[in-house]
């Protein structure tokens, strides 16, 4: 929670900081600097891109591969292990993810229609952050039901990239992928454990990927799973290599990432102009009506068919409020944008819905567990 809430903070600093470049009088600046071209690799196996694609398709790969290691965590001894644990805010994520796609359909138009994916992701960081600013006013298990419900996002989201935002796809790059992956875990068979083993065979992994047409990022969630949730020679290698990426990921990746794609023009018309789009529009309503009613609907219907339990402490008012704060889309939403549109106009507007979704959903969450009947009932929450 404390690296989470940080690392939120840090997110909302770089994002506000790229507004202001973009907009300022060194605004092209930005453009150059993010658009420089960086070729790595040599002969056959050089690739080139700019500055900001390296941030998405490779900066980004630690990014995902912590969440591949926080799934694995979860699902191997963590809160999704215990089926009637994990079922309540499965079903509230899966709300959470098909009801903010469908209002998305139903709002957009033309081109904009390929970024139905977009209002479907949640921030964890983003989101931990602003629900840490409430301290008491939040229950224990308030806060559990925000993780636990972020991270089926993350496993939803993750599914959704690879299966409907591959371009193109090369089956020989593709098996290569396979090879390398199973090649990891013929190494963990024979006990090997020290993480720097497996650094060379995840690079190639990652440029595998990269060059098969599934998204490069993808690789970190594999490598991630594949990652042993016990002990391999007396090594705690999940828990270390958690211990060791997160503040890596959390105070250095994803706000250079929020830094290379938050800066958004919104003079000269642009805001007028994207707030007159549909795009804009349906990312809104996806984000901000979307998360409040499918999350808070799918945690609801399962409770009350007593398919799960909230979590001990948490009042079912709360519900509401941690489903509000699942609009703000923040990273992955960004990042399916950049996926989903080729037209910079539209890459430009929906950014703008993001940006403005996150804010009026941090804003209706922290109102809505501010008059929650947990306020001021900070002591059971410690307890459960």
């Amino acid at each position: 929670m404390r690296a989470e809430s940080s690392g939120g903070v840090l997110l909302v600093i770089a994002a506000v900081v790229a507004l202001i470049w973009a907009n300022s009088a060194a605004a092209d600046g930005y453009l150059q600097f993010w658009g420089q071209k960086i070729t790595l690799g040599a002969g056959d196996f050089a690739v080139t891109h700019d500055l900001g694609h390296w941030v998405n398709d490779g900066l980004m790969v630690i990014f995902f591969f912590v969440i591949g290691l926080e799934i694995k965590r979860e699902l191997a001894v963590g809160e999704l292990r215990d089926r009637r644990a994990a079922t309540l805010p499965a079903v509230a994520a899966l709300g959470g993810v098909v009801v903010p796609g469908l209002l998305y359909a139903l709002i957009a138009e033309g081109e904009a229609i390929r970024g139905w994916g977009i209002p479907m992701a949640t921030d964890i960081a983003f989101a931990v952050g602003v629900l840490a600013l409430l301290g008491k006013h939040v229950s224990a298990g308030a806060k559990l039901f925000l993780l636990s419900v972020a991270i089926v996002d993350d496993i939803l989201a993750i599914a959704i990239i690879a299966i409907f935002y591959t371009d193109r796809l090369s089956m020989l790059w593709l098996l290569g992928t396979i090879v390398g992956l199973l090649v990891c875990v013929a190494m963990r068979r024979l006990g090997i454990s020290s993480p720097w083993a497996y650094v060379p065979i995840g690079v190639v992994v990652w440029f595998a990927t990269l060059e098969s047409g599934v998204h490069a990022t993808l690789a970190g969630v594999a490598l991630g799973l594949l990652t042993p949730a016990g002990e391999v020679r007396g090594r705690k290698v999940l828990d270390t290599l958690e211990h060791d990426l997160h503040p890596v990921s959390a105070f250095l990746v994803v706000p250079i990432f929020a830094l290379a794609n938050a800066g958004v023009p919104l003079g000269d018309g642009a805001l007028a102009a994207a707030y007159a789009n549909s795009a804009t529009w349906a990312v809104i309503t996806g984000l901000v009506l979307g998360k409040i009613i499918g999350i808070s609907g799918g945690a609801y219907l399962a409770s009350g068919l007593r398919w799960g339990t909230l979590p001990q402490g948490m009042h079912p008012w709360e519900v509401f409020g941690v489903a509000a704060l699942g609009g703000i889309g923040f990273t992955v939403s960004l990042f399916i944008t950049d996926l989903a549109f080729a037209d910079a106009s539209l890459v430009s507007d929906a950014k703008v819905g993001i940006l403005t979704a996150s804010v009026i959903a941090a804003l209706i969450g922290v109102i809505a567990l501010i008059v929650s009947p947990r306020a001021g009932g900070g002591g059971s929450g410690r307890e459960a």
